[in-house]
């Protein structure tokens, strides 16, 4: 079991790593321009206003209104529209994410007070705890940073070269 349990969480801490890092370089600077809107930070407002239930009504709807992307996405693909595939299930996926996320920044507190969802989420943090203190996540952990440290002094150099011109 263990010979198949090792070779799965590194495989699973790369693509979360992977993950990570489109979602950081696609999302967040979506998230953040959003959150500079006058008209979102009224919304913010009136989001942090709603009790526990109608936050985890409101925390829902992104979910439910952007999973339909996957199967639109996959019928592209089947019909040979791969590009637009991809367009679909890439745009759709990081909306999503950027909502869910931004959602739960403004409602965990609100969130934590229903039952099932606080021993939800309880269990999910101590889930990811537990992995996050494999050693595949530690590996992982370290190569993900020694290529974003090598990507930033690519970057360093490439402005360096580009000013000597």
């Amino acid at each position: 079991m263990k010979r198949i349990v090792q070779p799965v969480s590194y495989i699973l801490a790369a693509l979360y790593f992977l993950a990570d890092a489109i979602f950081m370089t696609i999302a967040k600077p979506i998230a953040d321009w959003l959150s500079r809107r006058a008209v979102l930070r009224r919304v913010c407002t009136w989001v942090r206003s709603l009790r526990p239930y109608p936050s985890l009504a409101l925390f829902a709807v992104p979910v439910v209104v952007l999973e339909p992307v996957k199967p639109v996405a996959a019928y592209l693909a089947a019909t040979g529209q791969m590009m637009s595939s991809i367009a679909t299930l890439v745009i759709g996926e990081v909306l999503k994410l950027v909502l869910v996320e931004r959602l739960f920044r403004l409602t965990r507190d609100k969130l934590m007070k229903i039952p099932a969802f606080r021993w939800g989420y309880t269990n999910f943090e101590k889930a990811k705890s537990w992995f996050k203190a494999t050693a595949a996540w530690q590996t992982m952990r370290a190569v993900s940073i020694t290529v974003r440290q090598f990507v930033a002094e690519m970057k360093k150099s490439a402005q360096w070269a580009y000013r000597q011109y």
